[in-house]
């Protein structure tokens, strides 16, 4: 492969108006307009409509989401496409195809051959570039079918020129405040654009007020909405460093359960029973929302068979998310980078490492909640080492190192990424967890450098 071929055409990309790495930035028609990608996908022929598509917004757990259904779809036999943002590692992860990252000589193609549209279109973005190249991939593979993370918000995302057979809604909370508002009912409007008329939504469970604002949307479209928590109900079974199950069932199978409950188990009828790789109970709540999503998928697009969905969730992988890279002692990974996913990490800590001590490698966007995570996080800290990652956004250390001595404790100011992972290591003696997090740039960093050493 021309590795210089395929850096000019990154190079090239990320030329264009890229929102993901300026510091600020208004969520307004005017910045992101669907109208323009509208145009563009027109010009590009509507490859969107090729095939059949679930359309996944939310704050956290999109990624576990979307990774959970298309390898569903994978396991059932279909051609499967996959759009998420960002990637760890790789530009081409983004875009993939049963499980395979676009070939970079793909991309290279592909942006070729559009050039003349792309400039022609005035203030078009790199994100706009990238989900036409996304669909363009998928169509001309002729997937039978794609999974469609959205990158932003929801509403005025470019992602959002597409009609689904079914929208999904994961867990909402505060993030991108400046840019998608400051309530929940703010957020949840934002994340709810994505909802189309007639089509059925999926909402994860939800703060009360998130889930109002999402089913006010869904009413006023006429769309139909399956919450998790009252329509699907699910209960974690067992887990373990290995995996997880639960299971699943529809309310209007309350009744066989209490008896399936009462009888102990010893019954001809019993729920669906689900494994996961995905660790921490969050991602019970994840994979309950695809689950869900998935039955209104096979009723309305791709037939699919129990079986299908339980292998599938299965196998599903999703890197940097509570990922233990090592056992003992345990040097783990995770994107948390909001409040709500500090919680949700430190929960998970509690769960598979009761106790143990932590050395926290951190860094984050300057746009975060610094001290509504160091809140979650610190409890269960030892010692901070301080780290920033290449990202533009990259928050100042000195924020860090402030903000964690306001929570009593010591810091290593470590600025690469790489570097701050040996210090950690160093640091923990093999006798503490080493834990990367706040920021999936950290993550990636702190992955790449693991790699790197073993």
């Amino acid at each position: 492969m021309d590795t210089d071929a395929y850096q000019k055409t990154l190079d090239y990309l990320y030329s264009f108006v890229d929102f993901s790495l300026t510091r600020s930035f208004r969520y307004t028609p005017d910045r992101f307009d669907l109208g323009r990608m509208f145009t563009l996908m027109q010009r590009l022929g509507n490859p969107e409509s090729n095939y059949t598509s679930i359309h996944i917004a939310g704050t956290k757990g999109k990624g576990s989401v979307a990774a959970l259904c298309q390898s569903a779809m994978r396991a059932a036999g279909y051609k499967t496409g996959l759009y998420t943002s960002p990637h760890l590692h790789d530009y081409a992860e983004r875009i993939q195809i049963d499980g395979q990252p676009i070939p970079h000589e793909e991309i290279i193609e592909l942006v070729e051959g559009i050039k003349p549209v792309i400039e022609s279109n005035e203030q078009i973005t790199t994100f706009e570039i990238t989900t036409a190249l996304a669909f363009l991939y998928f169509a001309k593979k002729k997937v039978d079918t794609a999974v469609v993370e959205v990158g932003l918000g929801g509403r005025l995302d470019a992602t959002n020129v597409i009609t689904p057979a079914v929208s999904v809604i994961t867990s909402l909370s505060y993030d991108h405040t400046a840019v998608l508002g400051n309530t929940l009912a703010e957020i949840a409007g934002e994340k709810a654009g994505i909802i189309k008329p007639g089509v059925p939504v999926i909402l994860a469970p939800q703060e009360e007020e998130a889930r109002l604002a999402v089913s006010q949307v869904a009413g006023n479209q006429h769309a139909l909405l399956i919450q998790v928590g009252r329509d699907y109900l699910f209960a974690p079974e067992s887990s373990s460093l290995e995996e997880q199950s639960f299971l699943i069932w529809p309310a209007s199978e309350q009744g066989d359960v209490d008896r399936y409950i009462e009888g102990g188990g010893e019954s001809e009828w019993e729920p669906t029973r689900l494994k996961i790789r995905l660790l921490g109970y969050h991602q019970v709540e994840n994979a309950a929302t695809a689950y869900a999503a998935l039955q209104v998928f096979k009723s309305r697009s791709l037939s699919m068979k129990e079986q299908d969905i339980q292998k599938g969730f299965a196998q599903a992988n999703w890197p940097g998310r509570f990922e233990i890279l090592q056992r003992n002692p345990a040097v783990i990974i995770d994107s948390a980078h909001n409040r709500d996913s500090a919680l949700k990490l430190r929960l998970s800590l509690d769960e598979y490492f009761p106790g143990e001590s932590v050395v926290l490698i951190f860094g984050a966007s300057e746009d975060k909640d610094l001290y509504g995570m160091f809140a979650e996080l610190m409890p269960r800290v030892d010692q901070v080492v301080a780290t920033q990652s290449y990202h533009p956004r990259a928050m100042e250390i000195d924020k860090i190192v402030e903000s964690a001595h306001q929570f009593g404790k010591a810091v290593t100011i470590v600025s690469d990424v790489s570097e701050a992972l040996e210090k950690a290591i160093q640091i923990a003696e093999g006798k503490m967890i080493v834990l990367a997090a706040g920021s999936i740039f950290v993550a990636a960093g702190a992955r790449e450098a693991w790699m790197a050493r073993n």
